[in-house]
């Protein structure tokens, strides 16, 4: 409450909006210490109105009141458990979009299969979250499924919700690219980033940098497959590659693939200067057998396991759906515990 006031009292400068871009960048923020204000007002609010309609079911032996208070304090409890989650995302980038890559592993047209179902997956859960997703690179040239894809996920805290996805995502069943019916495991690999501002400064050297031009490749827009729109930059010294073919124009994609690689080289930058680097990148490797941060079972039973924290669920389909939220939330309890 305090942080929000002195907040109020910058806004209420007469110079305030002489910068516009730190001032929209203040406004954000007071924005988000807002509506977490207003969850916290929310919640006693509720808890009040349970208490009262204790109260009252008590004294005219109602038990259709009854079981609407058991359903309103089953609902208090959960939004007082995402409020406090939304605590844990104190990271220098927690409150940022989200940047989230998605490549096919080893695995063939079934890695790239399963490449696709992932890319549905977070976008689904974006959705849920009220986030707005951008497209920024979608591969699908193949037999089935995609060789990788990018999104941006625009919304409050979005980075810090998603950034512990990063890794070998794992999926087994009965492939039905198998002629054979048999059980098939593949992989695909998950990165995510923070998107960053424009204002924080990343040297590159432009003399680092491998820029490539080729052809979008899939439907939509008038320059799609007609162009050498679509740009592939090499970072050289660290081999980290970036792919935009999404935007209207080849400047545009330069534009956005230079600002993710500024964010990844940012992230591996501040990675590198943690005492641990073994925990921050243990959940990171190819996509091969043994790295894998989450195995997805389809067949002979279905279970999606998180090999970090043991959380587990069984309804597999739902996953797909785009309920990953009980993932997210033990690995940042996970952290928090640590």
């Amino acid at each position: 409450m305090d942080e929000l006031e002195r907040t109020n009292r910058e806004i209420e400068q007469p110079d305030f909006w002489d910068n516009i871009e730190y001032a929209q960048k203040v406004m954000k923020q007071k924005s988000a210490m807002e509506d977490t204000v207003n969850s916290y007002e929310r919640l006693e609010t509720g808890l009040r109105d349970i208490e009262e309609m204790i109260e009252l079911c008590e004294l005219e032996e109602d038990e259709d009141t009854a079981d609407v208070i058991v359903d309103d304090f089953e609902q208090l409890k959960k939004d007082l458990e995402e409020l406090r989650i939304a605590t844990l995302l104190t990271g220098k980038y927690d409150h940022s979009n989200a940047i989230l890559s998605i490549h096919a592993g080893a695995g063939g047209v079934e890695a790239m299969d399963w490449a696709e179902m992932l890319f549905r997956m977070y976008t689904r859960y974006c959705e849920k979250k009220g986030y707005k997703v951008r497209v920024i690179d979608y591969q699908d040239d193949t037999e089935a499924g995609i060789k990788s894809a990018t999104i941006i996920a625009e919304g409050e805290n979005a980075y810090g919700y998603l950034k512990n996805e990063k890794g070998t995502h794992r999926l087994v069943r009965i492939s039905p690219f198998n002629a054979q019916g048999k059980r098939q495991t593949s992989f695909a690999l998950v990165e995510v980033t923070p998107e960053i501002d424009d204002d924080v400064d990343i040297e590159i050297n432009p003399e680092d940098l491998r820029i490539d031009t080729y052809r979008s490749s899939g439907a939509g827009g008038q320059h799609v497959n007609k162009t050498d729109s679509a740009i592939r930059i090499t970072h050289l010294p660290t081999g980290i590659v970036v792919t935009c073919q999404n935007e209207r124009s080849q400047f545009q994609n330069k534009d956005m693939a230079m600002r993710i690689l500024k964010a990844r080289l940012l992230e591996r930058a501040e990675e590198e200067r943690k005492a641990n680097i073994k925990e921050l990148k243990g959940d990171m490797g190819m996509g091969t057998w043994g790295n894998q941060i989450r195995s997805y079972v389809f067949q002979p039973y279905t279970m999606v396991k998180d090999h970090r924290t043991s959380y587990e669920v069984s309804n597999v389909n739902a996953v797909m759906d785009g309920e990953i939220e009980g993932f997210i939330n033990a690995k940042l309890q996970q952290k928090d515990d640590e």
